[in-house]
């Protein structure tokens, strides 16, 4: 085996992404983020993450932003780090498969108005949903990094990891992310995957874990030991519990090592005392929930993420029968097998969690199935690891042919149609993919939008008579 070069390991900071993502559910404002930019920008990250996953859908519901406006400006306030974001494949930032003009003309955008490294990841590890979006960033000189959503189970080897890693390279990749959404990466497993990635690529790997279970810090520093190239942490005030573990502490571990990044602990500390005002409050408005500050061991016990553990309990709770959740975490798994093994991670946790409710609930497995699950079990997500039940699968779709094909195969071209369907409230290029994304919450913030500039209430306007500009 190779002697593994030791070298200053690389930082992406999630502050203004995961982080708030995970703890005040990407409730921070880019008001809130345009201060301290500046200092953020003279730390030395690798990268700042700072865009996509919710971002985009929270800005426009719940804060009346523009995202595509925080990302000019974000860009306008970094001029030495690279901004990076998350992208869900096929899916882009939405929770539906997209036809391939629409990821394509959305990478575009994106590397456009200032991005230059895409996380791109499936839910199903089916790397046919990811090509599309690959294939864009490089044709836009963006840097393409394809996430292995990581998770445990009899289909998920060494050789597995080593085999997917391999086709990552020559789907034209440009770095690997070990996506481990759920906390379940334990340290000296680190150790082995790193080393038998590191086998089988020659792509930088990077390492994203949450503080969940209560190992993420100890993971990475084995995962670091073991030649891992980058890991995300997440400035102290939103680190830990349920977000990465924080920047300080990892720069610490490392200083005086030949892993030490170099980062200045003043200048981190003078970043922590900007956020920790901003914790506080959220923390006295409620958005901040104590819970998700701790430590889950059970997410290891049940591998599953603690998101979807709090959820089972209120599902629970709302039907009056919190005294199955036992049944319930115990049937979870039978479910994911009968599904075909599928990673947890937004959207089949839901759909494997809310199966399992059911299950129990109605005291007969697959008595009631729902459209996600039917949706699952006919392929219309992609390709599951291992094969699904085929009793379970003929219960849910009958004699339907499932999909077999990559989904997208199936989509017509749809980039016209939406610029047709929404061309009235067509302000910069950048609308069209609002839209196509989220098509009633987009509307609702293009009429808030031209209502704010006219000065007229929202409500009242009305479009054919003129109050808004066409």
């Amino acid at each position: 085996m190779a002697e593994i070069k030791k070298k200053p390991i690389k930082i992406v900071e999630t502050v203004l992404r995961d982080a708030h993502q995970s703890l005040i559910a990407t409730r921070m404002t880019t008001e809130q983020m345009l201060p301290i930019i500046d200092k953020m920008d003279q730390v030395g990250y690798h990268a700042v993450e700072c865009w996509g996953g919710a971002t985009f859908d929270a800005s426009l519901r719940f804060l009346k932003e523009d995202p595509w406006d925080r990302l000019r400006k974000l860009k306008d306030g970094f001029k030495r780090t690279k901004l990076q974001m998350l992208f869900r494949g096929q899916n882009i930032l939405g929770y539906r498969p997209y036809a391939d003009d629409v990821v394509e003309y959305f990478v575009q955008k994106s590397i456009a108005n200032g991005i230059d490294i895409i996380r791109i990841f499936d839910c199903l590890n089916d790397l046919r949903n990811l090509q599309t979006a690959v294939s864009a960033a490089n044709k836009e000189g963006g840097h393409a990094q394809v996430a292995l959503s990581y998770t445990l189970g009899d289909a998920y080897t060494l050789d597995y990891w080593k085999e997917t890693a391999k086709r990552i390279e020559d789907m034209g990749a440009d770095s690997i992310c070990i996506k481990d959404m759920a906390g379940l990466l334990v340290p000296y497993e680190a150790t082995r995957l790193v080393t038998a990635l590191k086998e089988a690529t020659d792509l930088p790997i990077e390492l994203h874990t949450h503080y969940t279970s209560g190992v993420a810090s100890m993971t990475y520093m084995k995962a670091v030991e073991a030649g891992v190239d980058i890991i995300d942490t997440a400035m102290s005030p939103f680190a830990m519990g349920t977000s990465q573990p924080a920047t300080e502490v990892m720069a610490e571990t490392f200083k005086g090592t030949p892993y030490d990044p170099g980062f200045n602990q003043k200048l981190l500390g003078e970043i922590a005392d900007y956020f920790r005002p901003i914790e506080e409050e959220d923390l006295d408005n409620g958005l901040l929930n104590p819970k998700v500050m701790g430590v889950n061991i059970k997410t290891l016990m049940y591998q599953v993420p603690g998101g979807m553990l709090s959820n089972l309990v209120s599902q629970l709770k709302e039907q009056g029968a919190s005294d199955k959740y036992y049944e319930v975490l115990a049937e979870v798994p039978r479910v994911r097998k009968d599904f075909g093994e599928p990673p947890l991670v937004t959207p089949s946790s839901q759909i494997v969690g809310t199966q399992a409710v059911l299950n129990v609930l109605m005291g007969e497995r697959y008595k009631m199935i729902t459209k996600e699950s039917k949706g699952l079990l006919k392929g219309e997500y992609g390709q599951t690891v291992k094969p699904v039940n085929p009793e379970v699968q003929k219960l849910a779709i009958g004699d339907e042919e499932p999909i077999t094909c990559r989904p997208a195969d199936l989509l017509e071209p749809e980039l016209d149609k939406l610029e047709a369907e929404m061309a009235q409230w067509k302000e910069q290029d950048e609308d069209v993919l609002t839209y196509a994304l989220f098509p009633q919450v987009a509307v609702d913030f293009f009429k808030y939008r031209a209502a704010q500039r006219n000065k007229i209430d929202p409500e009242k306007a009305d479009v054919e008579n003129g109050a808004y500009p066409v």
